[in-house]
C-alpha cells in the first residue's frame, strides 16, 4: 500500500510540476510576443503589445508556483536550517523531520482552505483584473489545483517520515 502511495503522490507532484514548467513556458512566449508587439507600435502596422500581459503574468506565476510547492515537499527540497543536524542523534533528527512534515501539512490544510475560501469571495464579487477584466477567481482556482495536490503530497510526506522515524524505510 505504501509503494502504491508514493507511485500517486509522485505522480501528482510530478504532473503539476511539469504543469507549472508549462505555465513558466507559456508565461515567457506570450511576454517574448508582447515585448516584440510594442517594438512595432512605431512602425504603425496594426501589431502592439498584448493587453493585460501584467494581470496574465501575475495569475501564470501563481499558479506556477502553487504547482512546484508538491514536487518541493516530496523531494524534500524546501529551505530549511539543518545547522545542528549532525550533531544531533538520527532519531531526534527523524523525529524534527517528522515535526517538519507535519508542520508543512498543516500550512498546506490552511493555505488551501484559505485560497479556496479566497476564491468563492472574488467569485462571489465578480472581481475583475483591471486591465484585462480576467475574473480574479479564475487564478485562486489554478493556484488551487497545486494548493491541492500540496496537502495531498504533505500528507504522504508525513507517512513517509513516521515510517522512517520507526524503521520501516530508509532515507534517500
Amino acid at each position: 500500500m505504501y509503494a502504491a502511495s508514493y507511485r500517486v503522490a509522485d505522480l501528482i507532484a510530478r504532473g503539476l510540476a511539469f504543469a507549472g514548467g508549462g505555465i513558466l513556458i507559456l508565461i515567457t512566449l506570450i511576454t517574448c510576443v508582447s515585448i516584440a508587439g510594442r517594438a512595432f507600435v512605431p512602425l504603425d502596422i496594426g501589431i502592439g503589445p498584448i493587453r493585460g500581459i501584467y494581470d496574465i503574468t501575475e495569475i501564470g506565476m501563481a499558479a506556477a508556483i502553487f504547482a512546484f510547492l508538491p514536487w518541493a515537499q516530496l523531494r524534500e527540497t524546501h529551505a530549511r536550517v539543518d545547522l545542528f543536524q549532525a550533531a544531533l542523534p538520527r532519531r531526534v533528527d527523524l523525529a524534527l523531520d517528522l515535526l517538519f512534515n507535519i508542520g508543512m501539512a498543516f500550512v498546506a490544510i490552511v493555505g488551501s482552505w484559505r485560497l479556496y475560501l479566497g476564491m468563492l469571495d472574488k467569485l462571489s464579487y465578480g472581481e475583475t483584473t483591471l486591465i484585462a477584466q480576467i475574473p480574479v477567481w479564475q487564478g485562486f482556482a489554478a493556484s488551487l489545483v497545486g494548493a491541492v495536490g500540496f496537502v495531498i503530497v504533505s500528507v504522504f510526506c508525513i507517512w513517509r517520515a513516521a515510517r522512517r522515524l520507526i524503521g520501516m524505510e530508509q532515507q534517500v
